[in-house]
């Protein structure tokens, strides 16, 4: 039997030497509106927002994929410079309307920094907007 396959296209962006691929699997559960999912050897449930909604949805495992990149990156960049930060709180939230469910119309993000002083939370901030 010959499975149909279609390729949905692709963008590049200043792909030079070094380039990282990261490739995500997903599968129909046999529940419609939930979606097995695999990254490497990660295993892990999607659900759609007007489907079973008992995992996460696509849209807050976007989310948190954004809000986990500045807690690692800040951790890491405080370590490196030696900044005494001793813990990060992120916050985000995605704003949707009905009319345009797959689409943020704002995305806002909160930082706390705990152990470091206001300059030097902000310069942190500032590292992470500019990556």
């Amino acid at each position: 039997m010959i499975r149909p396959q279609v390729e949905c296209g692709s963008a590049r962006w200043g792909m030079g030497d070094g380039v990282v691929i990261d490739t995500v699997r997903s599968y129909s559960s046999g529940v419609v509106g939930r979606s097995l999912n695999s990254a490497r050897t990660n295993h892990f449930v999607l659900d759609s927002s007007s489907g079973p909604n008992e995992a996460l949805n696509s849209a807050e495992a976007f989310l948190a994929g954004i809000s986990s990149c500045g807690v690692n990156l800040i951790e890491m960049h405080a370590r490196d410079t030696g900044v005494p930060l001793r813990s990060l709180h992120v916050t985000i939230a995605g704003t949707r309307s009905p009319a345009h469910p797959g689409t943020f119309e704002s995305v806002t993000m909160r930082f706390e920094l705990h152990g470091v002083d206001q300059a030097q939370a902000e310069a942190l901030v500032e590292t992470y907007r500019h990556r």
